[in-house]
């Protein structure tokens, strides 16, 4: 008799459940998003100077991160590097400049910056001196140095132009 009450229980239970979902399933479109649980906003990018990265490049391992930077040039410096993998046939790297040195140009080799080659098309007309924002990911620390993943550029000033129009 005990366990004939345990099946009459449990049978009362899976269709009270099971009604329930019927429910939640049955329901119009706008209403089923309001059920859902609510997703987890991404948190915003660390602004940061360049040589705060470079000086503690584990600091920031694994993290989104913003930066202002004077553009220096595109390179393959550090690409196909395995501890920091990648492929230079679908990645170009850049250079920045150093800020902390103002008379002339030296490029912050110390920061490893990837970009997609297609992305990196769009800037294919930036130069030396360019002002820029670019946002990316710090994805590993090999050989002490900031290798970052940059997802997102901003051209924030141009340079003038100095060639000599002929």
């Amino acid at each position: 008799m005990r366990s004939f009450k345990y099946i009459i229980l449990a049978g009362v239970i899976f269709f009270s459940s099971y009604s329930v979902f019927a429910e939640v399933q049955t329901l119009p479109a706008k209403q089923k998003t309001a059920i859902q649980k609510p997703m987890a906003q991404k948190p915003a990018p660390i602004k940061v100077m360049p040589l705060q990265i470079v000086s503690n490049p584990q600091n920031y391992l694994n993290k989104e991160i913003t930066m202002d930077a004077k553009f220096d040039k595109f390179s393959t410096l550090g690409l196909d590097y395995k501890k920091a993998f990648r492929d230079s046939s679908k990645y170009i790297g850049f250079l920045i400049q150093r800020d902390d040195v103002k008379d002339h140009n030296i490029p912050l080799s110390e920061l490893k910056l990837f970009l997609t080659r297609e992305y990196a098309e769009k800037f294919i007309d930036l130069n030396t001196g360019d002002k820029i924002n670019m946002t990316g990911k710090v994805f590993s620390n090999a050989l002490g140095d900031a290798w970052i993943q940059i997802d997102n550029i901003k051209i924030l000033e141009k340079v003038p132009d100095n060639k000599e129009e002929k």
